[in-house]
């Protein structure tokens, strides 16, 4: 085997009272594409920022290559400076590469900073990671929130990428198609195989096999050691206390399997509400445009009772738009919906909405008091409630934002799976989850007796899922095919591609209305609150990044509540604050193009 560019040795990593590494060793060699597989919690993206020379450890040692350059792409990204090429040049990139680089990953290198979408966020990030042309990238989930399309075109940069590279990610079809080494993150060490993740499961269940099988002789061995305690210990007590010690020694170590064997999850969507009739909704030639770009054109749909209906598209196709238009939300501009009788539907929203940074996890199971839930029509204690979704006692009473991006995603799924439904509406609910958790969500919906809608960029979770996949192109054409993502693909090649021109639609430009002479340009006083909204929402966005690093600080809500709620409140407001400027600059933004000034 190379000698490696970037290796961990014996590595130990304590989080507070319990050890998160004991032991860990991870080499990555030239042109290594591994993914680093393991459950929520178990220190993936810690393991990253240590390879990443940004975490320290409690013992062990971090070896890198002199000379290499080593970039970590983080789960949660933060886009600073004043433009996109600014935040692109900042880890060093030369400015025509990280030009290049953002316009490969179709942002405008002269775009200002704020307001960019998650999706937007992830493709800067990526783009500035590139631009630095590292030795090794470490990829945090790079794949959330970007649509198919933009995966698609990752997975050919990186398969052509001479860089090391190590990636923590749910989407498995990615993983197939990129990685060819795979370590498993289990049991506070690293298992290491010599083939890409598409033989990950068959490897991971004969190491399970393998331990259950020793858990099981372990367990005979102590039955056995203790029956000789019991019975000979004390005729030969000088003689054989070095036995008695290793007894003590294996109950503890049989005490710390059982401690590290991850809890039994459930995921239980029974459908106790009445059945919905059999036709769920019926779109006729629905229209939508925003700005006078054109989102859905003419499209007809009928839903059934027990459908799975994907849908997909690139981002701002307008995939939550047509959701929210089928489910009768929001009002196409033309065309009509009719919803069946008897509809009772549970939504999840990708947004997290629902989750303030205050609440706590007692509260967003049970927001109107009490320690019980209503779970498919019966009462529950919250605890025994948030314990099927492998939420600890002690977590109960912590803020929302203290947990993992996975553990939130468990939050709302266990929010919404609580309620009776018929009709079930998941918006990208794959993003941070584990793929253990993946797959019980996957089988949870199999067996959901009611109807699904599914928004989703995980091509592989479509698959295993969908009876019809619906596609948005982004310009006004919308198509419905039988079968999952590769079904769609095969009948519709090309369906997704950006125009011939290579760059993304482009919204269309306002005209000014024909009953009166258009203006000649801005106001004076239009003009100068275009300048004032600009410097708004850079302040604004500043004082967001600032309160959202204050309350990632895990000591802040014990240390302080009263100013933990201050900033939470704080932060709260902000995001409104800059809600709203950004609304009101759009509007002014959209009269001042269309004056052409």
């Amino acid at each position: 085997m190379a000698p490696p560019l970037l290796a961990l040795r014996d590595v130990r990593l304590a989080d507070g009272p319990r050890w998160l590494f004991d032991g860990v060793d991870l080499a990555l060699e030239a042109r290594a594409r591994a993914c680093l597989v393991g459950r929520n919690g178990a220190g993936k993206s810690t393991l990253l920022r240590i390879l990443g020379g940004l975490t320290a450890v409690d013992s062990g040692d971090r070896f890198l290559s002199p000379g290499l350059k080593v970039v970590l792409v983080s789960q949660e990204p933060a886009i600073t400076g004043a433009t996109l090429l600014d935040f692109a040049v900042a880890g060093g990139a030369a400015a025509h590469e990280a030009e290049a680089s953002l316009m490969a990953f179709e942002m405008d290198p002269a775009r200002s900073t704020v307001g960019l979408s998650g999706g937007e966020t992830r493709r800067a990030a990526l783009a500035r990671a590139f631009a630095e042309a590292p030795d090794v990238l470490l990829l945090d989930e790079p794949t959330n929130h970007l649509d198919i399309v933009a995966i698609e075109a990752m997975e050919a940069r990186l398969t052509r990428s001479r860089a090391a590279m190590l990636i923590v990610s749910h989407d498995r079809a990615f993983l197939e198609r990129v990685t060819n080494t795979s370590f498993w993150l289990e049991g506070r060490r690293v298992r290491r195989m010599d083939d890409g993740f598409a033989k990950f499961d068959a490897w991971a269940e004969k190491i399970t096999a393998a331990e259950a099988e020793e858990d099981r002789r372990l367990q005979k061995f102590v039955e056995r050691e203790q029956n000789w305690m019991s019975f000979g210990v004390t005729a030969r007590r000088a003689r054989n206390e070095g036995r008695r010690r290793r007894l003590v020694a294996l109950r503890a170590e049989k005490a710390e399997r059982l401690r590290l064997a991850r809890g039994d999850m459930t995921l239980t969507a029974a459908s106790v509400a009445a059945p919905s009739g059999k036709r769920v909704l019926e779109a006729k030639g629905i229209s939508k445009a925003y700005g006078g770009r054109p989102l859905l054109a003419g499209f007809s749909t009928r839903i059934q009772r027990g459908d799975r209906v994907a849908v997909v598209g690139r981002n701002g196709a307008g995939k939550t738009t047509l959701v929210k238009i089928l489910l009768g939300e929001t009002a196409p501009d033309a065309g009509s919906v009719r919803l069946g009788a008897n509809l009772d539907i549970a939504y999840v929203d990708q947004a997290r909405a629902d989750l303030t940074n205050d609440m706590t996890l007692t509260q967003a199971l049970a927001p109107l008091g009490g320690d019980q839930i209503m779970v498919q029509g019966r009462p529950k204690h919250v605890a025994a409630y948030a314990k099927d979704f492998l939420f600890r006692d002690d977590q109960l009473r912590q803020p929302v934002t203290s947990l993992s991006g996975g553990e939130r995603n468990r939050l709302l799924l266990a929010r919404a799976l609580a309620k009776p439904s018929n009709v079930l509406v998941l918006d990208e609910p794959t993003n941070d989850l584990d793929m253990e958790t993946l797959e019980l969500l996957e089988d949870m919906l199999s067996d959901y007796a009611g109807t699904l809608i599914l928004v989703s960029h995980d091509r592989d979770f479509i698959d295993r899922l969908a009876t019809s996949t619906i596609a948005l192109d982004g310009r006004g054409k919308v198509v419905e095919t039988p079968g999952g993502w590769s079904d769609f693909l095969q009948q519709n090649p090309g369906f997704l591609a950006v125009p011939e021109s290579g760059a993304p639609p482009k919204r269309a430009k306002p005209t000014p209305p024909r009953a009166s002479p258009p203006a000649v340009k801005l106001s004076f006083k239009d003009q100068h609150r275009l300048t004032q909204l600009e410097a708004l929402m850079s302040k604004l966005a500043d004082a967001i990044a600032r309160y959202d690093a204050a309350l990632h600080d895990p000591d802040l809500y014990a240390r302080d509540v009263a100013a933990f709620t201050r900033t939470s409140h704080a932060l709260d407001k902000a995001r409104a604050d800059l809600a709203a400027a950004e609304d009101e600059w759009l509007t002014l933004e959209a009269r001042r193009e269309a004056l052409g000034t």
